[in-house]
């Protein structure tokens, strides 16, 4: 199994490490537009080599020399700003460097599932499915997976049950226009109430991201252990249920658009779409997130030339 890992600043080389941790590949490419820190990645992975109990070929290359790639986890960016308050401060410059790259990536890795990180998500996972070529099973965006996993986590300290042991998303944007699915939301089949506690937890998990990077000026821990979880349910088959970023061509009479639901992934990526039950107060917050997402994508992408 070759992953091959798409810039190497906080998420890319946290992610690198991860995996390693983890051993979760064979071979792993460390790649970026910055030689010397993907090379320095490159060495200092090696060394903690010694520490794994599996051992794994790492080597850094340039973007254009990726190939044969099995996996390509996307992280490349445009710098943040000091004072960013939306991901989509960073749509007009990133759709244009995933112009740059995702064409030649996928020229070079035929046959890879692309998992993207870049932000905004939602609007960069909709744009590498329209100019890889690659059948939409085949581009997964992180999505909702980190938004649910806080989600799960402060519900269990409320609740005092393992995280694992809840069933509770968080659907649609990665961004404002997100909302928690209260109706199917459970703890050992017993139903997690949509009650004022719970929505204020809700509303910590919306502004969980941003309190981390007002903090220490990115986010990389969590998002690292999601993309591995992604990875995970690749390289074995394994058929988890995730939130995830994903395109549709049409659901609930939502066309040709890209948010997240859960999905079931494998090895050929996903798998199907899983449609849960909706209530009113969830259908008119897809909705909203639908018709919000959608006219992002248009407004960021409307002068990017053959995408129509």
């Amino acid at each position: 199994m070759k992953i091959a890992i798409i810039g190497t600043g906080h998420v890319g080389s946290t992610i690198a490490y991860a995996l390693v941790l983890k051993g979760l590949c064979d071979h792993l490419v460390l790649a970026g537009r910055n030689l010397a820190k993907a090379h320095g990645d490159e060495l200092d992975l090696q060394h903690t080599l010694a520490f794994c109990e599996r051992t794994m070929q790492i080597e850094s290359a340039p973007i254009e020399a990726v190939a044969a790639s099995d996996i390509l986890i996307v992280t490349t960016s445009v710098p943040l700003s000091d004072h960013m308050t939306s991901r989509m401060e960073l749509g007009p410059a990133n759709a244009a460097l995933f112009r740059q790259l995702i064409p030649r990536l996928a020229r070079n890795n035929p046959d890879a599932i692309l998992i993207i990180i870049t932000n905004p998500v939602d609007v960069l996972t909709y744009l590498a499915t329209q100019i890889s070529g690659f059948p939409a099973s085949s581009i997964i965006g992180i999505g909702t997976l980190v938004d649910s996993a806080r989600f799960r986590s402060l519900l269990s300290i409320e609740r005092q049950i393992h995280p694992d042991d809840l069933r509770a998303y968080i659907l649609g944007e990665h961004g404002p226009n997100q909302f928690p699915l209260f109706s199917t939301a459970s703890m050992g089949s017993e139903h997690i109430d949509d009650n004022p506690l719970h929505r204020e937890i809700f509303n910590a998990v919306y502004n969980a991201g941003f309190d981390v990077y007002n903090a220490k000026g990115y986010t990389n821990f969590a998002i690292a252990a999601a993309a591995c979880e992604v990875v995970r349910a690749i390289v074995y088959d394994s058929h988890r249920t995730l939130p995830l970023s994903t395109y549709l061509e049409d659901w609930l009479g939502i066309r040709d658009n890209c948010f997240s639901i859960p999905v079931v992934v494998g090895r050929r990526g996903v798998i199907r779409h899983l449609h849960p039950y909706l209530n009113r107060t969830e259908r008119k917050a897809l909705e909203k997130a639908a018709k919000e997402i959608k006219a992002r994508i248009n407004r960021l992408l409307s002068s990017e030339s053959g995408l129509r």
